[in-house]
């Protein structure tokens, strides 16, 4: 008699499991946290910029709202600089022997200035002092170093109104020329928006970078003619020809000489450096994308640690 064998029935093996990675692109699933791409992160940057505008809006009106005299800091600020620079600079040192409207020059300089300034130091602290923000909320973070630009473009707009009080007081008249502070103010924008970004990333990594800055931005004023003309210093000066095309050059001065040049008739296109739209053109192009760029590289590493 036979013995018959209970064996189980053959299975079919099990399919490979199907990879991860073509799961989640068949379902349009990305990895949490992931560096987008630069065309997707533009639209993302894009999208929020009520909210970009809107936060700028609100950390404007809260930066004097313990003060009694409220946003009327705003003006008094670079006003009181400008006292304090002309007393120091164009009295004590004598700055504002051979140059004509010596006080709408300066505080047009110092205005500008504390733009440029203003915006560096709040880029610096964008990521580093709004981490609950950042690790709260998933958005673009190039949205805050923009912001605080913006808010500090805002600011500016203030001031100009008083600028122009100043300029209308002390005999500079009202001419087309004017205008062209709208091109220089666009220009300067994405220049300050830029290396925000730059340092937004740099202050990110390293906090300690915020308490350095003051020194290096007081001693970028000091070369940058905001108190003193560079035309009228260089054309008496020994300098190699390098420093002196550095002068020239140094974005923070063609941006103040050209808003000089826009707005005091006093203010000739000779004392501007040679190409000088080409320079500020450039320099806005080529630090606001780069910084951008920069600053995108690094998205998915801000607010960790």
């Amino acid at each position: 008699m036979s013995q018959v064998l209970n064996t189980p029935p053959p299975t079919a093996s099990p399919a490979p499991a199907e990879d991860a990675a073509a799961i989640a692109a068949r379902y349009g699933l990305t990895v949490s946290g992931a560096r987008p791409s630069l065309p997707a992160y533009v639209r993302q940057l894009w999208a929020r910029r009520h909210f970009i505008t809107a936060f700028a809006t609100a950390k404007l009106t809260a930066q004097y709202s313990q003060a009694k005299l409220g946003q009327v800091w705003q003006v008094m600020t670079p006003l009181l600089n400008a006292a304090v620079y002309y007393f120091i600079f164009g009295v004590l040192l004598g700055t504002k022997h051979g140059v004509p409207d010596y006080i709408p020059f300066l505080v047009t300089g110092v205005f500008i200035w504390t733009f440029t300034q203003s915006s560096i130091m709040a880029g610096t602290r964008a990521i580093s002092g709004s981490l609950g923000l950042v690790r709260a909320l998933h958005f673009p973070r190039a949205a805050l170093p923009v912001s605080y630009a913006i808010q500090q473009l805002q600011q500016l707009l203030f001031s100009m109104a008083a600028l122009v009080v100043i300029l209308l007081c002390f005999g500079v008249p009202l001419s087309a020329s004017w205008l062209l502070a709208v091109p220089v103010l666009v220009l300067q924008f994405t220049f300050n928006a830029g290396v925000a970004m730059i340092m937004a990333r740099m202050g990110a990594k390293t906090p300690d970078i915020a308490q350095l800055m003051p020194f290096i931005l007081r001693t970028w004023m000091y070369v940058s003619g905001v108190m003193w003309s560079i035309d009228k210093v260089l054309s008496k000066s020994s300098l190699p020809h390098w420093a002196m095309v550095a002068l020239e050059s140094n974005p923070a001065a063609v941006y103040i000489d050209l808003m000089r040049f826009s707005l005091i008739d006093s203010f000739h296109a000779h004392q501007l450096p040679h190409h000088v739209w080409a320079l500020a053109v450039g320099w806005a192009v080529v630090v606001g994308v780069g910084g951008f760029i920069y600053f995108w590289k690094a998205e998915e590493t801000y607010g960790r640690g």
